[in-house]
């Protein structure tokens, strides 16, 4: 396995884009999940994002059609990568804060590396080990203060956890897909699929209370980001970044994410950063840097 990124220069710019967008959406996830019934409001961001990426699509000249003997693997790859992953990180959003919830998604490049090495036969070089070691530090290090409270709320952790372990074992099967369906046509599959059990979820599950919320400005504000910055732009520009890098190096290149949403806190809400926020904020740059930086070839 290689240990560092061949991204361009354009690659780079959509990976600190992606690192903005989704840093920024779990609080906005939150303010979501508390102004409507929390399935309702992930089938509204599903509503506005499968037209959207169906017209980008057509846009481009990409075709949405699927063979039938790329169904099989489409739907592995739907479940993995986006159906599962919305159902779990919603409920587990709204059992945790966005902050905790966060932390115990990016696990994923720890659980990614186990299920290479057990299911793939891969042996990550030292230096992707390396930062593997220094994300999983990092984790410790932001949830050492949280441990209390996440204690209190077991089910929204192992909701988080479990959608970490699906997420890197769906980046294994992204990265290895025999398909050739456009990245673009992939996203538009796993979105109008997501949309279908949402529908069904919510229409089971919250029918009874449509009435009773009264979303407002930010509600409707974090279906609009979803729907367009998260679904239209962020998951179309990782599953490209899914496919061209390793599964872990691809998890630890956006580990910056639960330290933004941290620190945005810190910045934003005046909340006191600890000697563990700024070690944490030092191992997730180390981590990132095995894969970012260049390294030196004999």
């Amino acid at each position: 396995m290689t240990s560092s990124l061949r991204l361009s220069a354009h690659d780079f710019g959509l990976l600190a884009l992606l690192t903005l967008s989704w840093g920024l959406n779990w609080p906005v996830m939150k303010a979501g999940v508390t102004d409507f019934p929390p399935m309702t409001f992930r089938l509204l961001c599903m509503l506005g994002a499968v037209p959207l990426v169906g017209i980008v699509a057509r846009s481009m000249g990409v075709s949405l059609r699927v063979h039938r003997d790329d169904l099989a693997e489409l739907v592995v790859l739907v479940l993995t990568n986006m159906v599962l992953w919305v159902v779990l990180t919603t409920y587990g959003v709204l059992l945790l804060s966005s902050g905790r919830a966060a932390i115990l998604a990016y696990t994923m490049p720890i659980w990614a590396a186990l299920l290479g090495i057990v299911l793939y036969g891969e042996h990550p070089s030292r230096r992707l080990w390396i930062g593997v070691g220094a994300a999983a530090l990092g984790v410790l290090l932001l949830v050492a203060n949280e441990l209390t409270t996440m204690a209190g709320r077991p089910l929204g952790t192992l909701l988080m956890l479990s959608a970490a372990f699906v997420w890197g074992y769906g980046t294994h099967r992204m990265r290895r897909r025999r398909t050739r369906m456009h990245v673009i046509s992939i996203t538009f599959w796993s979105l109008a699929s997501a949309l279908v059990v949402c529908l069904a979820i919510a229409g089971a599950l919250e029918r009874d209370a449509w009435t009773q919320y009264s979303p407002g400005v930010a509600g409707w504000g974090a279906v609009i980001f979803n729907a367009t910055v998260i679904f239209g732009f962020a998951q179309p520009v990782w599953f490209r970044l899914a496919t061209i890098l390793p599964p872990v190096a691809s998890g630890l290149s956006v580990m910056l994410i639960p330290v933004l949403g941290l620190f945005s806190g810190i910045l934003l809400l005046g909340e006191r950063a600890q000697w563990t926020d700024w070690s944490a904020l030092a191992a997730v740059l180390l981590a990132m840097g095995t894969v970012l930086l260049p390294s030196r070839r004999r």
